[in-house]
Order: structure tokens, then C-alpha cells, then sequence
């Protein structure tokens, strides 16, 4: 697999446009890949393990910290995470499609050999991003409670919620744009560096939760806001990092000189960007708010129920996994495929991703389900009311992963090439119409059960969708481009990127 080069410049030292071939290994940047060539099944496997890695770590972590929360606080604090823990979510989608947008838009220009281009996309969404997450924490530290209360978040767990929800926030920047790196850093086809700093913030954040919790040694006693804080030193920690090891590595995103301009964002980049991230960011934003119905409804069913749920949300972290890995290997191998003009292999990615998320999601649904007590009372006492309720949602609603995760991968596909409506309309659809009304209309028949049925149902009705839209869709016909830099200073200062062109 090939490396692209970060450090052809110009004699005025900006970076010139490459003219290197596909298949060409300049220079050695680490973990870089030429996703263009090679065998697509091992090329997407290479490409998707160490993605799977990061996703694993990030969910041991998430899980490692509720056990923490669980055994030193109890269930209503455990109950107050998953309803914090869905806000962020919620508040990530805000400005997370800026991210999936410029990302494409990186590996479309890596498939064109167009670094320049790569850089300049990836400034604008680093400037949309980091101005966009500061104003969302500042607004969610002062709407918290409001936030929580609108939950239907239970009145024992309102303290303990408010007070990690908070902390949380302050966190969101640094949370954000360490996201935005990573996602930039596979675009260009390395998925080995993000995988060493989730490590590092694995470790940072699973290290000082009990301390700070529980107040070991030198460390205040916190309670649940030790948990947040925890976060918000190792994302802090983590990105700085992070950005001193791109630098030192002097990898491809790296901006220096006129460059750094492009952190202000371009007037025609921000238009495409905000384009086509914001129905992608409005993709997350439907599923945050679909998720957060969800727990509503599942508050009203009582503490017990609550703790149960999200018990299973962190089983579901893992099931989901594979799923997650193969769509964000999808995404960067078929975005720099459509840039290389190569869509005799653009198929091909997808069938590929579809067999691997088949395997994989389904070995994980059968060994949780087979070993759910023992994992489950990790969070919770083996004697726990809860315990029973988790492990009869697992069995109802684990298997429908399988359904996403090969809907995940023909999303992945489309978006790739800049359809982003079609995915959007699906996702509305079956989270909605069929998600919520199911479990409300179904409620009286079904009790508590219809909330379980309704996330099968519903992720069949997506696959439904997507089938339909990637095989008779008319996604192919257009491409994602980096508008040419229209200030005069930037054509003084260095040769054009190559122009991307649609495709197909």
C-alpha cells in the first residue's frame, strides 16, 4: 500500500499538487494506505481491523466506566450516565456532519492524489467544528437541567445526572476535535494512528475514574462528576497528543506557514461542507432524538427498567462494533476509489463490507447473548432486579445489529459520493413512523416488550430503504468537490489542487 506525500511544496513552501500515480510509495508516512489498489477483501479487512480496535477500546472504556459508576454509586447513577451519555450524543450530532463531510472530501481528494486539497477541506471543518462544539457547551452548561427534565429523567437520578452532565460539557470541544482528527486521519487512509491515541485516552480515562470517584490517594472525592472529569483530562490529554505527534510525523493534515489560513473557513468549502454535513449531521440528530423518546419511554417503566436499559446499551456497544469498523472502512475505501474515478471496484467494497458485517455482527449477537449474565453483573449485583429485564431485551432486540450494520455499510457507500438526503429520509422513516409509533401503539398489547420489538422492526425497514435506494438510486451521478480557492493570495502561493470531477 502506498503513501501519498505531505511535503511536496512549492519554492513559496506551500504544498504543490501531487502528480504521483496510483500504486506509488513515496516516502513512509505511518499507517498510510492507498486504498485504490490491491486485493479490496484484505485491503478493506487491513483498513477495518484497527478502526474495530479503536471502537473496542472506546466501548471497554465506556464500560469499564460504568462499573465504576455502578458498584461505587449504584443504579440510579448508572441510570444517570445513559441519560447524560445520550444528550452528548445528541450534541455531537450538532456538528458531526461537518466532520463526515469534510472527511469524504479527503479521501476523494487522496484518491486524486490532491493533498492540498485534502488540507484545505480538512482546515474548514477543524474552524466549523471547534467554533461550533465551543458554543454548544456553553449553551448546554446552562440548559442542563432543562435538558434532563425533558428525559423524564428520574427524580433520584436528576443530582447525579445534572452533575456529570455538566462536566461533560465542558469536555465537548476537545471531544469533538479529537473525533474530527481521527475521522480526517482514515480519509486519508491511516487507521493505525487513531487507534494508538484512543489507546493512550482509554487508559487515561479508565485510569483515573475510581480515583477520582472515590477520592483514592492525593485525589478529590467527586462522586459521579469524578467520572466526567476523568473524560474531560484524558480528551484534553489525548488530543494534544495527538496534534504534536501529526506534526512531528509531519503526516499529510498537517497545516504550516500560509496554510494555517485554511483554518478560517473558505466562503465556497463552507458551502459545500455545510451542504452535505448538515443532513448527515441531521442523520445523527434524528437518532439522538429518536434515542432519547426512547428513554422516556423507557423511564416511565421505572428505576429497575432504566438501569436494565442501559445495561444493554453497553452490551449493544460491542454488538454494534464490527458494523461501525466496516461502514468508516467503507466510507474511506469508496470515497477515494469515486476521487480515483476506479467504480469497477466501488461494488465490490460494498459487497465485501456486507459478507464481513454478516460474520462478524453475528459471531458478536451470539456470544453476548450466550454470556450476557456474567458480563451484565459487571454493572449490576448478580441479586438485581434489573438483572432479569436486561437479559430479556437482550434477546428480543440484540439479533437487529446484523440488519444495521448492512444497512451501515450501503450508507456508507452512497455518502461517500455526496448522497446524503436519501440516507437522511430513510433514517426519519424507520426511527419515527415505524421506531416510536410501533412501541407507542403496540404498548397496550405488548407492554413493556413493544419498546424491545420496535428496534428490529425498525432497523428492517431502514435495510428495506437502503436496499432499494443503492441498487435503483440515482447516487452515482455526482461527486463531492473541492471548489478551486478563488483568493488571490492562494494562486499566488501555490499550483492548483486537481479539480475533482463527477463521476459515473
Amino acid at each position: 500500500m502506498s503513501d501519498l506525500p505531505s511535503n511536496v511544496e512549492t519554492s513559496a513552501g506551500a504544498p504543490a499538487h501531487s502528480s504521483l500515480k496510483p500504486g506509488a510509495r513515496p516516502g513512509g508516512k505511518p499507517g498510510q494506505r492507498d486504498l485504490t489498489t490491491g486485493h479490496i477483501g484484505r485491503t478493506l479487512l487491513a483498513f477495518a481491523l484497527p478502526t474495530l480496535g479503536s471502537n473496542i477500546l472506546q466501548s471497554l472504556n465506556g464500560s469499564i466506566n460504568a462499573i465504576w459508576v455502578g458498584r461505587y454509586l449504584g443504579e440510579g447513577a448508572l441510570a444517570a450516565t445513559s441519560n447524560a451519555n445520550i444528550i452528548m450524543f445528541l450534541t455531537f450530532g450538532a456538528v458531526f456532519g461537518f466532520g463526515m463531510a469534510a472527511t469524504i472530501l479527503v479521501g476523494q481528494s487522496f484518491g486524486r492524489h490532491d493533498i492540498d486539497g485534502a488540507r484545505r477541506a480538512f482546515g474548514s471543518a477543524v474552524g466549523l467544528v471547534l467554533g461550533g462544539a465551543i458554543v454548544i457547551a456553553a449553551l448546554g452548561w446552562v440548559f442542563a437541567p432543562e435538558i434532563l427534565q425533558l428525559l423524564a429523567t428520574p427524580g433520584d437520578a436528576m443530582p447525579l445526572a445534572l452533575a456529570y452532565l455538566r462536566v461533560i460539557f465542558l469536555g465537548l470541544p476537545a471531544s469533538m476535535m479529537m473525533v474530527l482528527l481521527m475521522m480526517g486521519l482514515r480519509g486519508t487512509g491511516d487507521s493505525m494512528t487513531p487507534l494508538w491515541f484512543m489507546l493512550l485516552s482509554a487508559v487515561l480515562d479508565s485510569g483515573f475514574n475510581p480515583l477520582l470517584i472515590a477520592g483514592i490517594g492525593p485525589f478529590p472525592q467527586l462522586g459521579i462528576a469524578g467520572s466526567a472529569m476523568a473524560t474531560l483530562i484524558a480528551s484534553h490529554v489525548s488530543l494534544l497528543g495527538l496534534v504534536l505527534y501529526i506534526y512531528r510525523r509531519d503526516l499529510p493534515l498537517r497545516l504550516r506557514g500560509p496554510e494555517l489560513r485554511y483554518l478560517i473557513p473558505e466562503r465556497a468549502l463552507t458551502g459545500t461542507i455545510v451542504r452535505k454535513g448538515l443532513p448527515m449531521g441531521a442523520q445523527m440528530l434524528v437518532m439522538s432524538t429518536a434515542g432519547l423518546a426512547m428513554v422516556g419511554l423507557v423511564n416511565r417503566l421505572g428505576v429497575d427498567t432504566a438501569a436494565a436499559y442501559a445495561v444493554s446499551q453497553q452490551l449493544w456497544t460491542y454488538i454494534q462494533m464490527p458494523a461501525l469498523a466496516i461502514g468508516a472502512a467503507v466510507s474511506s475505501m469508496a470515497a477515494q476509489n469515486i476521487g480515483a474515478g476506479r467504480w469497477d471496484r466501488v461494488g465490490d467494497i460494498t459487497k465485501y463490507g456486507l459478507l464481513f458485517n454478516i460474520a462478524l455482527t453475528g459471531a458478536m449477537v451470539g456470544v453476548v447473548i450466550l454470556f450476557d449474565r456474567p458480563v451484565m453483573t459487571l454493572f449490576i449485583g448478580g441479586d438485581s432486579p434489573a438483572l432479569p429485564i436486561a437479559r430479556h431485551i437482550q434477546l428480543i432486540a440484540s439479533w437487529n445489529f446484523i440488519l444495521f450494520g448492512m444497512t451501515m455499510v450501503l450508507f456508507s457507500t452512497v455518502r461517500a459520493n455526496g448522497a446524503v438526503i436519501a440516507p437522511l429520509i430513510a433514517l426519519i422513516i424507520a426511527l419515527y413512523p415505524v421506531r416510536i409509533g410501533f412501541a407507542l401503539l403496540a404498548k397496550p398489547w405488548l407492554g413493556g416488550d413493544a419498546l424491545w420489538w420496535s428496534f428490529p422492526l425498525g432497523s428492517a425497514a431502514t435495510l428495506a430503504i437502503a436496499i432499494g435506494y443503492y441498487r435503483y438510486g440515482n447516487w452515482r451521478k455526482g461527486a463531492l468537490v473541492v471548489p478551486e480557492d478563488c483568493e488571490e493570495g492562494a494562486h499566488a502561493m501555490t499550483e492548483p489542487g486537481g479539480r475533482l470531477q463527477p463521476t459515473g
